[in-house]
């Protein structure tokens, strides 16, 4: 019987049951692998040209190749793995793969040391820390999300899925950063644009936070992992206070590590929430009387310009047209903030407008 792999489609299967050989019904989900869907059990879903059936046929997972990657690494540690100039103990640290980043093996491990490229980063780990082989492909449909990077600059993220003057715009985001996707493809007729994509933006309301809707022609959807990222992307800067430099560095130590929404404390409740992140990190230095919420946290401390920033300052975001606050980050200079992202990306650095700075204030007076 002549079959062929469906072509991936933002068309989602939800509610289409497939039988398995163990006649055990199965909802597929689609995951975007080599360009194909793909079921959470690892099944790829074909499609009958003689009879327009869904079937299906367990793949084994050293055969499902992954978007991007020739030779799949994936960064099995729980905190960050540190990249090397040369495969040596003494070489110098170029970069970080947090806990389930991928990457690109050069070169397969040698005494110890594997050579990998990950984001902008290219140099040498441990390769006892790196799941490699049909473990990684695994792993990686494990971890890896669906996002929608915006190609345009200004992205608005709306309300509801509607242009029309009357939904407010909750933000705007910048080309090049990604949204967490709740649904990929929302329809509605009688729009200029009828198709939309319903994401998620940084926020400590609830557990999803801030829902909205961006049309679906200004982004481009994809399942990602997390990448490593270069030591300049992690420096200060120059001038920078003992004290802000090491609150910056017990910031970065977390990267990585899990969002919780409501959590305060990574060994307590196995994670922060983006105001919980900034209480954990500014407690270990004594700041104690801050308070729990963005938004309060945003109308204490001192209001200063974003120009005026310095590492350690807080940057809040929220929705653009009422000034309503639902995220905090901390600035770590060079127009970066750390942050705790969302449940996709955990603990991050993101540039600091990939949104649109509501308030930025500060704690440290020094």
């Amino acid at each position: 019987m002549d079959t062929k792999l469906i072509k991936f489609s933002l068309a989602c299967v939800t509610g289409v049951l497939i039988s398995t050989a163990y006649n055990t019904p199965a909802l597929a989900v689609e995951y975007a692998v080599a360009g194909y869907p793909y079921d959470k059990a690892g099944y790829a879903i074909q499609l009958d040209k003689d009879i327009d059936e869904i079937t299906s046929s367990s793949i084994n997972n050293s055969e499902i190749p992954i978007p991007g990657f020739n030779n799949i690494g994936i960064a099995n540690v729980q905190t960050n793995l540190l990249v090397r100039e040369k495969p040596s103990e003494n070489g110098k640290i170029i970069g970080k793969m947090p806990k389930d980043a991928g990457c690109e093996i050069l070169e397969p491990d040698n005494n110890g040391w594997t050579k990998i490229k990950s984001g902008k980063v290219t140099g040498y780990v441990k390769s006892e820390y790196l799941i490699t082989g049909p473990e990684a492909s695994k792993k990686a449909l494990e971890v890896a999300k669906y996002v929608a990077t915006a190609n345009v600059d200004g992205l608005r993220v709306r309300k509801e899925p509607s242009a029309d003057e009357s939904v407010p715009i909750l933000d705007f985001v910048a080309k090049g950063e990604q949204l967490l996707v709740l649904d990929p493809l929302v329809v509605v007729y009688g729009e200029e644009h009828n198709k939309w994509v319903k994401v998620s933006l940084d926020g400590d309301d609830n557990e999803l936070g801030i829902v909205g809707y961006v049309a679906k022609e200004y982004v481009d959807l994809s399942y990602e992992l997390a990448h490593a990222y270069t030591i300049e992307e992690l420096e200060l800067g120059p001038g920078v206070s003992s004290i802000r430099a090491k609150l910056v560095n017990v910031a970065k130590k977390y990267l990585g590590y899990r969002y919780v929404w409501g959590g305060t404390s990574f060994s307590r409740d196995g994670g922060v929430d983006c105001s919980g992140f900034v209480l954990y990190v500014y407690r270990q230095l004594g700041y104690t009387n801050l308070p729990r919420t963005s938004r309060e946290q945003a109308r204490s401390g001192k209001t200063v310009s974003q120009s005026n920033l310095k590492p350690g300052d807080l940057v809040f975001y929220g929705n653009s047209s009422t000034g309503y606050i639902n995220h905090v980050a901390i600035y770590i200079g060079n127009n970066k903030v750390i942050h705790a992202s969302n449940r996709r990306d955990g603990i991050k650095i993101s540039n600091i407008n990939y949104r649109k700075p509501i308030k930025c204030v500060r704690y440290i007076n020094d």
